[in-house]
Formats: structure tokens, C-alpha cells, sequence
């Protein structure tokens, strides 16, 4: 039946598949548009060949990620306007019990249930699409591999999580989504400390960058910095994939920066240098604990909605729960729901980590002697290597980039500092 809380998700779940796909439009045709022949801003960036590869691998992603979009909202619709999600529920409690650790594990095998229909499209981006374009490493047994991993350590972490959560309910019934917040939030602090100590390890290998001219050159730049070089590891993400990144993970005393080591394969030293020291800008400008800010607010006003819903018979008897079973389902919706709303404010968290990641490179920049070109050079190899879109449309990159376009960065490194 219809009622009007499911017609209303309905509508959300329409109007974000709607917005999704005419993105998707619109990038395409920008990219169609320029697809003849390197646009002269990359002349002497990419040449003619590699150019034709990166159109070619963007449009394929764009099609997959088309099918991908409209499937994702036909597999959610049918889970919970058929009554399917609360049927699962309800099946599973009838076998592990309404206790909050019987509760937990059901909801952690709900998830893994209705999380299945993606496997097939994972299967496909990983094996035919990377595949095609040169970029997949793995095999079916390391990916089968992962996939069992991803679900034993989402069963050790996940369901004494959820059965925390669900005593907080218990214990406070009034006041639970306050505490549980602060709970939770304090949860992932610690696995921001556990990730690249105990998970990431699991998953890939990490090392201490070798002796030699390298790590000479990165140690200076730590001491320069203030930063212990001593936390700069190389990853071995070439065994999945012959994309490169860097990123950084961790705070404090416990942050680590990580470097593919396909990147180190395809960047020189000094290259390499204005990578790390644009990784570095991020923690001296203090954008982890700003981040970490944002995310708690916007946590806690995720957990207060949840309350007030808590309290809401129409929430539970209109998407086919009883009112009366806590706060399990409402955990549930949340988590299945709460995406058709978040999905508008992308602009908005996209928009301050451009910031951050301008200032990471004005901070490089100013590391590297004031030379832009280091950086540069190294973006540019980046975009070649991983076949990135040169040329995607300003709204898809407004809507899904967290980082400024190629453009955009080197237009600002290239711009004189103003005079402090």
C-alpha cells in the first residue's frame, strides 16, 4: 500500500535518480564535445593517444555508472515499498530474538542481505571496465578474498557497535540518540586510530619507504615541515589496480601518509616531494580536526532526527514495522533513507574540501621554494596515468568532485601569493 511517508521517499528516490542521470548527461556531452582532439590547454600535457583513452574510458564509466544509478534505485524501491525490508526484519528476529544482541546481528545481516544486488556491478566495473583499460590487477581470488574479509571484520566491528547502540535505546530511552552520538563518534576516532594500524594492513601491505635518495629527500622535507617522515608508508596498491594516490589518514601522534607504490613508479623525486608536501599542508592547516567538526554536527543532527523518529508510530507502521520494536528499524531506514537527502548538500561538503585542498597546495607550493611546477607536474602526470576526464562539465564536477579540476589547481598554483 501507498501511504503518504512512501510516496514521499518515492518522490526523493525519483528526483535524486533524476538529478543523478542528468549529470551524467551533461558530462557526457562535455566530453563528446571535446573528444576530436586535445583541447590546447593540454597540448603539452597528454598527447593525442592517451587523450582518446582517457574519453574513451570516462564515457565508459559515465554508461556503467548511468545503469548503475537506475538499477541501485529499482533494487532500494522494491526492498522497501514491497514490504520486502520489513519482512527480512521480521523473519530474522523470529529466529535471533528481540535482545539487543539478537537485534544487532539482524541488523547486520539485513544490511549484507539487501547489499547482494550490487555485487554484479562491482564484478563488471572491476574485471570488464578497469580491466579494458588496462588498470585491474586483481584476480577472482583476492577479490572473492576481500569480499569475506569485508565481511568478517564488518561482523567483528559492526555488531558490537550496534549492540551498544542498542543498550543506549535501552538505558535511555529519552535521551539514547545524545549519548549514542557521542558514543559513536567517539567509536571512530578510535578507528581512525586502528585503520591504518590493524585494517589497512589486512587488506594491503605496508612499508617504511627504503633507504636511499628518496627517502632522504622526503625526511628533509619532514624536518622542514616539522613533520616525522617516519610516518610516510608505501602501500602496495599496484596487486588490485595501476591507479595511484596518495592520501592521509590518522591524527595526532597517529597520522600516517600513505603513498601508492605505482605512484612512486610513475613520479619523480621531486615530484613525489610536492606530493607529500601538499599531504602535509592538509594536517598543518588543521583540516582533519575541521573536518572532524563538521562530521560531528552533522552526526549529531543524524542521531537527533533518528530520536524524534524513534517517537514516531506512523514511521514504523508505514514502511510495515511494528511501533513497538524499538529503535532497530528505525537504525535501519535511517541508514537506507537518510542518503536521498544528503545527496543535495554534496555541493556543500564538496565546496570546503576544494578549499582544503587548495590551501594543501599553496602550502606545497610554498614548500617547494615558491616553484609551482612540481606540483604541476606531477597533477599532470596523475590525470595521464589514471586516464582522469580533462574535460568534465563544471555541475557533475560541482555535484561529485572533491578535489578542483585539473584546471582549477593549476590555475591557482600559477597564481602570484599574496604578499603576507
Amino acid at each position: 500500500m501507498l501511504t503518504t511517508p512512501v510516496i514521499v521517499f518515492l518522490i526523493l528516490l525519483i528526483a535524486k535518480t533524476a538529478m543523478e542521470r542528468r549529470l551524467s548527461s551533461l558530462n557526457r556531452k562535455e566530453v563528446l564535445a571535446n573528444k576530436d582532439a586535445v583541447p590546447a590547454v593540454y597540448r603539452d600535457v597528454v598527447d593525442d593517444e592517451t587523450y582518446r583513452k582517457s574519453v574513451d574510458y570516462t564515457l565508459a564509466k559515465n554508461a556503467l555508472g548511468k545503469i548503475d544509478t537506475f538499477y541501485e534505485a529499482i533494487v532500494l524501491a522494491l526492498i522497501v515499498c514491497t514490504g520486502f525490508l520489513a519482512w527480512l526484519y521480521n523473519s530474522l528476529t523470529a529466529v535471533l530474538g528481540e535482545g539487543v544482541w539478537g537485534q544487532s546481528v539482524v541488523l547486520f545481516l539485513v544490511l549484507i542481505i539487501i547489499g547482494l544486488p550490487s555485487i554484479p556491478m562491482d564484478w563488471w566495473s572491476t574485471f570488464k571496465l578497469e580491466a579494458k583499460f588496462g588498470f585491474n590487477k586483481s584476480t577472482i581470488g583476492l577479490w572473492i578474498t576481500d569480499k569475506i574479509k569485508g565481511f568478517v571484520l564488518g561482523a567483528i566491528l559492526g555488531i558490537p557497535v550496534l549492540a551498544l547502540l542498542l543498550s543506549i535505546f535501552n538505558w535511555l530511552p529519552v535521551s539514547w540518540w545524545f549519548w549514542g552520538f557521542f558514543t559513536f563518534f567517539i567509536l571512530q576516532l578510535l578507528l581512525m586510530v586502528l585503520y591504518p594500524r590493524l585494517i589497512m594492513p589486512l587488506f594491503n601491505k605496508l612499508s617504511p619507504l627504503e633507504d636511499g635518495p628518496l627517502r632522504d629527500r622526503l625526511l628533509a622535507l619532514g624536518e622542514r615541515t616539522g613533520f616525522s617522515a617516519q610516518t610516510i608508508l608505501v602501500m602496495d596498491g599496484s596487486k588490485r589496480s595501476s591507479h595511484s594516490n596518495a592520501f592521509f589518514t590518522g591524527f595526532g601522534k597517529f597520522r600516517k601518509i600513505v603513498l601508492y607504490d605505482t605512484l612512486i613508479e610513475q613520479l619523480e623525486p621531486i615530484e613525489l616531494e610536492s606530493v607529500l608536501a601538499h599531504e602535509i599542508g592538509h594536517y598543518k592547516k588543521g583540516h582533519i580536526p575541521k573536518t572532524l567538526l563538521i562530521g560531528f554536527f552533522t552526526g549529531l543532527g543524524g542521531f537527533a532526527v533518528m530520536g524524534w523518529l524513534a517517537t514516531q508510530d506512523w514511521f514504523y507502521t508505514n514502511f510495515g514495522f511494528d511501533p513497538h520494536s524499538g529503535m532497530a528499524p528505525v537504525l535501519l531506514l535511517f541508514m537506507l533513507i537518510s542518503g536521498l537527502f544528503t545527496f543535495w548538500l554534496s555541493p556543500l561538503s564538496n565546496r570546503m574540501s576544494r578549499k582544503h585542498e587548495y590551501e594543501a597546495d599553496a602550502f606545497a607550493r610554498k614548500t617547494m621554494q615558491d616553484d609551482p611546477m612540481p606540483l604541476i607536474k606531477s597533477l599532470h602526470k596523475m590525470y595521464e596515468k589514471n586516464l582522469s576526464n580533462f574535460t568534465p562539465h563544471p555541475k557533475f564536477s560541482n555535484f561529485y568532485y572533491s578535489h578542483p579540476t585539473l584546471l582549477e589547481r593549476e590555475a591557482a598554483l600559477r597564481q602570484e601569493p599574496a604578499e603576507s
